[in-house]
């Protein structure tokens, strides 16, 4: 049990760093997507860099990190942070581009019918595996932005939202080959059990810091916007797929979603709410569009993803 645990914390810890005193307090520093992207994109690598994941820059003799970070993640809403080293999802590639709602729903928020927004997101592996023939656990983390307007400084903090397709990682070929959710399956396999006191140690960290890792709620995406808080309804899942067939064979996945100059990178959305025996009963109700890739410091190293912490008090419209 404490393994599995481990994984569905592994999840939660996507943007969990190193490096950054705990800010206990809500972050009131916004910015315009303008602003994030332009330090996204203002330290480009040329070579993919290869961050590793270790027990033993979870702590000092002195410091609890992993703590310290768990806290942070959960309590900071900033976009941007001093450098920092993420200690699980090290190795990324991030893109800008548009989130639309084309279909009905019963959703609130950016999910309601013809909700558009500017999109930064970051597409990832756990641990330290980026290469096909390893095992790797896809992740995809998205900040949404209550605005078109590339420039507008909302008054509102950006919606954060994260998916992985499994926590165990698998042997697909593709990045584009898996669907990616907000509770994710759970694979048990030779490179979960090889980091076994790393898995440990976040668990007992997360653990204290907050509840029911095993799923990221989307309430941030459901309340975007709206002013009544009587009125927000929220999915209890949310996952995406690639939207069409066209696969890049690159041994690493950065390079398979590089985007090209006129390309562009698309994924459907789907939502549910409830289950009838295995089946959540997705709804497509629209699309991600990335039309700009970057591989940079910024990218892997200062672009923050506040996590939600766990309510339950949400409507999910299912009753």
């Amino acid at each position: 049990m404490k393994l599995l645990l481990f994984l569905a914390i592994i999840f939660t810890l996507s943007s969990c760093t190193t490096k950054i005193k705990v800010n206990k307090e809500k972050s009131d520093d916004r910015s315009s997507f303008s602003e994030v992207w332009k330090q996204v994109e203002s330290d480009p690598l040329a070579k993919l860099p290869h961050g590793s994941v270790s027990y033993f820059k979870l702590f000092t003799f002195k410091e609890d990190i992993i703590l310290q970070d768990a806290h942070r993640t959960l309590n900071d809403h900033a976009d941007i942070l001093p450098a920092f080293e993420k200690l699980a999802h090290p190795n990324g590639i991030c893109f800008r581009g548009i989130w639309e709602i084309e279909k009905e729903n019963i959703y609130s928020g950016y999910f309601k019918q013809n909700s558009k927004a500017l999109i930064i997101a970051r597409a990832s592996t756990a641990t330290s595996d980026t290469l096909r023939g390893s095992n790797r656990a896809f992740g995809f983390a998205g900040k949404l932005f209550a605005s078109t307007d590339a420039n507008e400084v909302n008054n509102e903090n950006s919606a954060n939202f994260f998916l992985i397709d499994d926590l165990g990682g698998t042997d697909a070929k593709h990045y584009k080959d898996v669907a990616m959710s907000n509770e994710p399956n759970v694979s048990m396999n030779f490179s979960m059990v090889k980091n076994l006191l790393y898995a440990l140690k976040v668990s007992s960290a997360f653990k204290e810091a907050d509840t029911n890792p095993g799923i990221r709620q989307l309430y941030e995406i459901s309340q975007l916007g709206e002013k009544a808080s009587k009125n927000i309804v929220t999915p209890k899942w949310m996952k995406i797929e690639a939207a069409d067939d066209k696969r890049v064979d690159a041994k690493d996945f950065r390079d398979e979603l590089k985007i090209q100059k006129n390309e562009k990178l698309v994924f459907n959305i789907f939502v549910a709410n409830k289950m009838t025996g295995t089946n959540k009963g997705w709804q497509n109700i629209g699309t991600i569009t990335l039309y700009k890739s970057i591989v940079s410091a910024s990218c892997d190293q200062r672009l923050h993803f506040h996590h939600p912490k766990w309510r339950w008090d949400l409507n999910y419209g299912d009753k």
